[in-house]
């Protein structure tokens, strides 16, 4: 009953009617020269043959490391690779990163608690990577070499990433030699240059909910030398009340090609400003689907990079890679909460703590007063975080023979450092009666245990000495063999006269891995084996670490104990092949097992403050199931049909506050069993699209999105009815008007569903609703868009 589709005849009707339909998706376009080739390309035969079709066998190049051109042939990974490129980028249209991963990536899914397009958390195999503080990350996210996870918590901020310059995303099972985090696996984002762009692309792009989008990017090389440039504006005004969306990028390379080696240097900016309505209770979206619960919610971002990255073929069997970086992140958050602070009791000239006597204090110890004379406040959380960080890698890769044989030796040194000063406080203030907003000024909040001002500085350094070694013991079977040392050494010192801030932490792991792949044809691989990867807690979470020192989402932060780095333990096998079908076409597939328990996982948990939680080890986590996937090409077609099975679920218990959850017991806590789910990740998703050319110049597409229903967060213990499942389908076209002019449209949501990406719960009570005065559910989700329409034009020179 709980883990069926949510109207399961209705997302039924809809993948049958996509699949049968008799309008004919399309092509949106071809696949640039940069891109992976296919793994067969059929030849059709001459007059004077038997007929049959020659095959020629293309490689797929897949990387072994975060840095690139030390790549090894797909048909020897001994895990599952998925690689998208220009076409799966750009398949709405304009390119956008996050959606063609949601669409076209088996086993990813999108959740949206902030309520804001560009901040979504990433879920692949039921491990989450996300822009928000208070979330477990589980993955590894590289841009060019250098490692884009924040070194402060470990988040990934999209809205960072120059879009119109991504060549390619690759989505990588775990592999130990991607790092800390790569748990569940790694995302390596390969950015383009001058060598392998040339030429030039305007797109504009305007539609629904006040969306705009301006991009540009020109690539050109004369002789060694190349440059190469990317911005781009995006801004969205949002469906929601006060959501919108204002984000600038550039990034630019110049590059140097000599005999044998090869030399980058490159600029990324990038800023943001970001508001998500995030959650709201289900009794007021039913009145306004649009509203927010309280507010203000904005993020606002500033980063800068400059990256230098060299490539040198010392001989036929030797090369070395190399990176270093510096980047610069300063991040803004403001949020608008319920209130902890309330009047005492009616008349009371002070506020206490909310559900108790005890006095609110400010600095100093002074009580707060009862400004307003009233219970109408409200709470704003801010914080500043901004990071210096700075890191270097070298690798040697070598392919001389070993006994003979084929051998593809990669070996390397990293080292990541950081210096982060942060800055946290909460304020009580008065709240508008209608949009439910913060107003001030306010009164700075300060009482010890419960909710203190915070400011520190964070040091941390990360090294890594890692090999990975591909050998041939037949011409069909490969074996994989890797390793990698990770150590980490975090350091806070208090800034703000809370010397509990001040500590010391070190951490270290050797994960090693072992896989085999076997080529049972020249088309089809089997493969398997054993990885382990580790994560070390973050300072967010070391910070924030005890339910005597518990924290906003914010995070607030105060002297807490230490916690235990997660280590993760993945067995995997599959197959991937390919067949030639029909005249000119190419049917790939891939079946792929996946098995990863977490030991000492770490958990965001509910503090008996309410809107308060912190960091704990929970125990071991296991996450296992399976992807099913087919892809055909062939002369006009381009289709897919993946399916993805997750099973995650708590393998300890452990009992944490209720929080908003409505069936807390008579303590206000829930119980977590063996075998209660993971929140947020459906057991079921299901994924299909198809382009079609028409002819030469127009293009069709339909591509559909199916999952099952998932288990709100703050109900790990499975007591209430899960989030619904949901089916979104999507329809893209486009039109040459001549080689170098292109009109495209797109519709999303076509059906105008309505879902939820995300849901939890509410505190009600302290909040004064005015469209509905007696909240009684507290229930909340984040809805997802309604239908919208976009239509642009691509111009190349």
């Amino acid at each position: 009953m709980r883990r069926g589709f949510h109207q399961p005849a209705y997302c039924l009707g809809w993948i049958v009617a996509i699949c049968c339909a008799g309008t004919r998706p399309a092509f949106a376009q071809a696949v640039p020269a940069n891109a992976p080739a296919p793994i067969i390309v059929p030849i059709m035969p001459a007059p004077q043959t038997t007929g049959q079709r020659e095959l020629h066998i293309k490689k797929i190049i897949v990387q072994t490391s975060p840095l690139t051109n030390s790549g090894i042939n797909i048909a020897k990974t001994p895990q599952a690779v998925q690689i998208l490129t220009h076409r799966e980028l750009t398949q709405n249209g304009a390119p956008d990163a996050l959606r063609a991963l949601q669409r076209s990536a088996t086993g990813v899914t999108l959740a949206n608690a902030a309520g804001n397009p560009y901040q979504p958390s990433l879920f692949y195999h039921g491990f989450e990577i996300s822009p928000l503080e208070g979330t477990s990350q589980g993955l590894a996210v590289y841009v060019d070499g250098v490692r884009f996870n924040e070194p402060f918590g470990d988040t990934v901020n999209w809205d960072l990433l120059p879009e119109p310059a991504i060549r390619s995303l690759t989505v990588e099972d775990a592999n130990p030699v991607f790092g800390l985090n790569a748990l569940g696996g790694a995302i390596d984002v390969q950015l383009k240059n001058g060598f392998d762009y040339h030429g030039g692309e305007i797109e504009a792009l305007g539609g629904s909910f006040g969306r705009a989008e301006l991009d540009a990017q020109y690539g050109v090389q004369h002789g060694n030398e190349s440059a190469y440039f990317a911005a781009s504006e995006r801004h969205e005004g949002g469906w929601r009340q006060d959501q919108s969306s204002n984000i600038q990028n550039f990034y630019g390379t110049l590059g140097w090609r000599g005999t044998h080696a090869e030399l980058h240097a490159s600029l990324t900016f990038a800023r943001s400003r970001l508001n998500g309505p995030g959650t709201s209770p289900v009794q007021l979206l039913a009145v306004d689907p649009g509203a927010q619960y309280t507010a203000p919610n904005f993020v606002g971002n500033h980063y800068a990079k400059f990256a230098l990255s060299l490539n040198d073929q010392i001989d036929a069997a030797n090369a070395i890679q190399a990176v270093a970086y510096y980047d610069y992140f300063l991040q803004k958050v403001s949020n608008g909460n319920a209130p902890n602070d309330l009047p005492c009791y009616a008349g009371s000239p002070y506020l206490c703590q909310a559900g108790t006597d005890v006095l609110s204090t400010t600095r100093g110890g002074a009580p707060i007063p009862n400004f307003l004379n009233s219970n109408f406040y409200s709470e704003l959380d801010q914080e500043s975080t901004n990071t210096n960080g700075y890191g270097i890698a070298l690798q040697w890769t070598n392919t001389m023979p070993l006994l003979s044989r084929h051998n593809h030796l990669v070996a390397g040194v990293s080292f990541d450092g950081s210096e982060t000063e942060f800055d946290a406080s909460g304020m009580i203030g008065g709240i508008t009666p209608l949009t439910r907003a913060y107003f001030g000024p306010g009164i700075v909040i300060d009482e010890p245990g419960v909710d203190v001002p915070a400011r520190a500085a964070f040091h941390s350094a990360y090294v890594g000495v890692y090999a990975t070694d591909t050998f041939d013991i037949t011409k069909r079977l490969s074996l994989t063999a890797s390793a990698r040392i990770n150590a980490a050494t975090l350091d806070s010192t208090d800034q703000g006269g809370n010397a509990g801030l001040t500590g010391n932490h070190f951490f270290s792991h050797l994960n090693p891995a072992l896989g085999a792949a076997y080529q049972l044809t020249p088309l089809l691989t089997v493969y398997g084996g054993y990885s382990e990867a580790n994560r070390n807690p973050t300072p967010a979470e070391l910070s924030c670490a005890g339910p005597q020192n518990a924290c906003s989402l914010a995070n607030f932060f105060v002297n807490d104990p230490n916690l235990k780095q997660v280590t993760a333990r993945t067995w995997e096998a599959g197959l991937r092949g390919a067949t030639p079908l029909f005249a000119n076409g190419t049917l790939s597939y891939e079946a792929d097992y996946f098995h990863t328990v977490l030991n000492d996982s770490i958990a965001f948990v509910n503090a008996p403050t309410i809107g308060r939680a912190y960091f704990t080890n929970i125990g071991n986590v296991l996450r296992q199931g399976i992807d099913l996937g087919l892809h055909y090409e062939g002369g006009p077609w381009h289709a897919y049909l993946d399916y993805t099975y997750v099973n995650a679920t708590y393998r300890n218990g452990f009992v944490e506050s209720a929080g908003g959850n409505p069936a807390a017991d008579a303590n206000g806590d829930i119980t977590i069993v063996p075998g209660d789910h993971l929140p947020g990740i459906p057991q079921n998703q299901i994924k299909f699209g198809a382009d079609y050319d028409i002819t030469p110049k127009w293009s069709v597409g339909a591509s559909a999105f199916a999952v099952t229903s998932s288990e709100l967060f703050g109900d790990e213990a499975n007591l209430n009815k899960p989030l619904p499942g949901y089916v979104v389908t999507d329809f893209t076209t486009r039109y040459h008007i001549t080689p170098k002019l292109e009109v495209f449209g797109t519709l999303e949501n076509i059906t105008n569903t309505t879902y939820y990406t995300y849901g939890g719960f509410s505190s009600l009570g302290n909040v004064y609703v005015s469209q509905v005065p007696n909240l009684t559910n507290p229930r909340a989700y984040s809805p997802a868009a309604p239908i919208g329409g976009y239509a642009g034009i691509k111009i190349k020179f």
